[in-house]
């Protein structure tokens, strides 16, 4: 009764949906109202990173990007990015297909614990590391008499950054695999296939295209991370100073070009970011029209 209503209702009013009934004045208002905030907030930032960048010209923007402690820097962030996102795949994976696939005591547990690093502050979640692994902390007699250093070093980059970002990829799979169900997986275990066969065939096929969202997601975040980074790090120039925090450093030495010129290689990034996630999605989009 409802969609014949309707129906009737959209015939009156020359076929147009009920939800662009309001007039063509209000709806270029909000589209305005829209690109203006996205203009303002995002564009014109993005803009001046990179008119503050090339200010002094293209020589001193080539030095600040390969000065020693740059590129220090930038090793560091692909290291420690290269590092994470394959475990972070991996957990997304396993926690997915487990809570998917399965049911088990302790299902929302674990749903909710892997929204824990987006409830948490990632200097709070540094500041636990720091209780965790730090020279008064609760493993300190044990990484002591093993001489492994956590904190200050590559090792508390990476727990710090694998922490911020692993649910990304888990977020991304749970309500695709969800909306897929189980019924190819059964099929198949009905036709005598093992769980490896099941996931190699069926469920990663399935899944391919939010797979790879989650991990460009994960990636970005993963290179672009500053509060938990910043708390375990120690900042030590030309050690375990990443991108963000070397932006930093420069920015409070009053190195206002060179800052910016580094910086833009993280708006970059950004940018390649966004342009492969778009060519994912499209890719995504014409398949399944296919």
């Amino acid at each position: 009764m409802a969609g014949v209503i309707a129906s009737t209702v959209n015939k009156k009013m020359g076929e147009r949906p009920l939800h662009l009934t309001e007039s063509a004045k209000v709806r270029w208002l909000w589209i305005g109202a829209a690109l203006l905030f996205l203009a303002l907030v995002l564009l014109l930032p993005l803009v001046l990173v990179f008119v503050q960048a090339f200010q002094r010209g293209a020589g001193v923007f080539l030095a600040a990007i390969t000065e020693k402690d740059a590129l220090s820097a930038i090793r560091l962030t692909l290291l420690t990015a290269a590092i994470a996102v394959p475990l972070n795949t991996l957990f997304g994976l396993a926690a997915a297909w487990s809570i998917t696939k399965f049911s088990f005591r302790g299902r929302n547990v674990l749903l909710t614990l892997i929204d824990l690093p987006f409830a948490v502050s990632p200097v709070i979640a540094g500041l636990v590391f720091v209780l965790l692994f730090g020279s008064a902390g609760l493993f300190a007699p044990l990484l002591a008499a093993y001489d492994i250093k956590i904190l200050f070093a590559l090792p508390g980059i990476v727990i710090a950054t694998i922490f911020v970002t692993f649910p990304l990829v888990a977020r991304e799979l749970i309500p695709l695999m969800q909306s897929q169900g189980t019924k190819e997986e059964e099929a198949a275990a009905s036709l005598g296939a093992n769980g490896w066969t099941m996931f190699w065939k069926i469920t990663l096929p399935n899944i391919k295209w939010g797979l790879l969202y989650g991990l460009i997601l994960c990636n970005a975040r993963a290179m672009g991370e500053f509060g938990a980074v910043s708390v375990v790090s120690g900042h030590i120039r030309g050690q375990t100073n990443t991108i963000p925090l070397h932006v930093e450093i420069l920015y409070n030495e009053y190195q206002f070009s060179a800052s910016f010129a580094v910086a833009c290689l993280l708006a970059l990034l950004a940018i390649v970011t966004l342009v492969v996630k778009s060519l994912v999605e499209w890719k995504h989009q014409a398949q399944a029209g296919n």
